[in-house]
């Protein structure tokens, strides 16, 4: 009888082992292979229907939030109360299209996986995940104002603090609804996804930072940059030549100031009057490729800037103006006169793309949020600031995960360089080209742009960046403003078309301070 015990007892021992090992077995070793299985859509509803963080404005305004089911197979949906308004910055959560935006690249933070093992031991116990929601950077009201001010124009703005580098407004149109991506009903989900991807316009394109825009004259500020640190020019010296044209070396193709105007005089008039023709010259037979190159990547250009977003592109400065010929850029004898040294700038067999470069055409392309930190790193004596959308993430349990850095990106130039050009940017709303930006009670600098997007294209981008506030040694916000080409307009100036839309903007900033 005992033997018979003894027996039974080690072949229940020996099936309770083998269930043991199936378990381990099937919990930590073939969990993943399972769960990625195409026949088992649990994981992925339950993934779906998780609780998951709220992302919030800087007033506590919700953006993004998880709201319960009482039926279906989901448990909770992903909801935008605001709709379209923060679809830059929030992306979408879908069960069937993924995500993008702050719900893709705070991810772990927002479903609790930052803490998997923790909370798994706190679930066990019957507590909640430790969630988290975001805090962003982004006001409702400089965000609307950019909205309405834009209007049903393709185009974008950017507006962040140039000291902090706390974005206020990252707005595109034409814009989405993440809702319907969102949808627990997944034929409903699909059809939305679909009907985005087949728009011409692109509404799921953020254009604020993945897009790539020649910047036409708002490029110049850059170019002065190099050239006032290089101190081969000062803003009023030398005199450049009154014409409507340059005709660089090695080429009979003239760059033609915009409508074939005459302008000139020292560089603090050449940046007023946005003049093609002496800033060309200046970088041809002054400055060179080189400086111009190192300036504009200080400033970004080639990198990625470090805003919490996916798939930022990295704006574009071309370093390739052909081979060195031998022999320096000869200076025309009207500036030689007025110089002290003669410069010897290297003759490169493409020095005529130099020409176009240093006016923002030829391959230099940027997107509205590296214009931005253009404006901001003159606001901000030479420091471009570290972008950023996301304040603070707090868990539910009140852990700060995460606190924005405040330390600058990079020095753009130096203190001194930065200063003069803000005083020129002053009175290019003064009396220059952006005199539509005036408004009474704001200290406001700006440079505007028409960015032209082909030879034989009518249609131009109109631009304008700029900066404001109570002190010009301290502005508090520098914006970005681009309307995009639109053939059925036509050309379009940055400070006719850009400029108005930046002031309303501006107006909304002033009265929500």
């Amino acid at each position: 009888m005992n033997k018979q015990i003894v027996r039974l007892g080690v072949g229940l021992m020996a099936a309770y082992l083998v269930l043991f090992a199936q378990l381990n077995n099937l919990q930590f070793f073939s969990a993943d292979e399972l769960n990625a299985h195409p026949s088992n859509s649990r994981p992925l509803v339950a993934d779906f229907g998780a609780p998951r963080g709220e992302i919030r404005a800087a007033d506590g305004t919700v953006l993004a939030r998880s709201i319960e089911l009482d039926d279906g197979a989901f448990a909770r949906r992903r909801e935008y109360p605001l709709g379209p308004l923060f679809s830059e910055a929030t992306g979408f959560f879908s069960f069937d299209s993924g995500s993008d935006g702050l719900e893709r690249t705070w991810d772990d933070e927002l479903r609790g996986e930052r803490n998997a093992l923790e909370d798994g031991l706190r679930e066990l116990l019957g507590g909640a995940s430790t969630t988290a929601d975001i805090t962003t950077t982004l006001s409702v009201d400089v965000q609307t104002a950019a909205r309405d001010a834009l209007g049903e124009r393709p185009g974008s703005v950017v507006v962040l603090d140039p000291q902090s580098g706390a974005v206020l407004s990252l707005w595109s149109w034409p814009p989405y609804d993440p809702n319907p991506l969102a949808s627990t009903n997944t034929a409903e989900a699909r059809r939305a996804r679909s009907a985005l991807l087949a728009d011409p316009s692109n509404p799921l394109l953020p254009r604020t930072t993945r897009e790539l825009f020649f910047p036409g004259s708002t490029f110049k500020v850059v170019t002065a940059a190099a050239a006032l640190d290089a101190g081969v020019v000062d803003l009023d010296s030398p005199i450049f030549a009154t014409t409507e044209s340059y005709t660089p070396p090695l080429t009979n193709n003239p760059l033609s100031n915009f409508g074939g105007a005459q302008c000139g005089g020292p560089l603090r008039d050449l940046l007023r009057r946005s003049c093609n023709a002496g800033m060309a010259q200046l970088a041809v037979e002054l400055l060179g490729a080189d400086p111009l190159v190192e300036t504009a990547r200080d400033f970004g250009f080639g990198s990625v800037p470090p805003i919490e977003l996916p798939d930022v592109v990295a704006s574009v400065m071309p370093d390739d103006f052909g081979a060195d010929l031998g022999r320096s850029v000869e200076v025309a004898p009207d500036l030689l006169a007025q110089l002290d040294e003669i410069p010897e700038v290297p003759l490169t067999d493409d020095i005529p793309s130099l020409a176009q470069a240093a006016v923002g055409q030829f391959d230099v392309k940027a997107t509205p949020l590296q214009m931005a930190l253009v404006a901001a790193a003159i606001a901000n004596d030479g420091e471009v600031p570290s972008p950023h959308v996301v304040q603070s993430v707090v868990d539910s349990e009140g852990s700060v995960i995460h606190e924005a850095d405040l330390d600058p990106w990079r020095r753009a130039m130096s203190q001194e360089t930065s200063i003069e050009l803000r005083g020129v940017m002053l009175e290019v709303v003064e009396s220059g080209t952006a005199q539509s930006m005036a408004i009474d009670g704001l200290i406001i600098g700006a440079k505007t742009g028409t960015a032209q997007i082909g030879a034989d294209i009518e249609s131009t981008h109109a631009w304008v960046i700029a900066f404001a506030g109570d002190r010009v040694d301290r502005p508090a916000v520098a914006i970005a403003v681009i309307v995009e080409a639109d053939q059925a307009v036509g050309e379009q100036t940055g400070g006719r078309v850009a400029g108005p839309v930046a002031r309303e903007v501006l107006e909304a900033w002033s009265r929500q301070r």
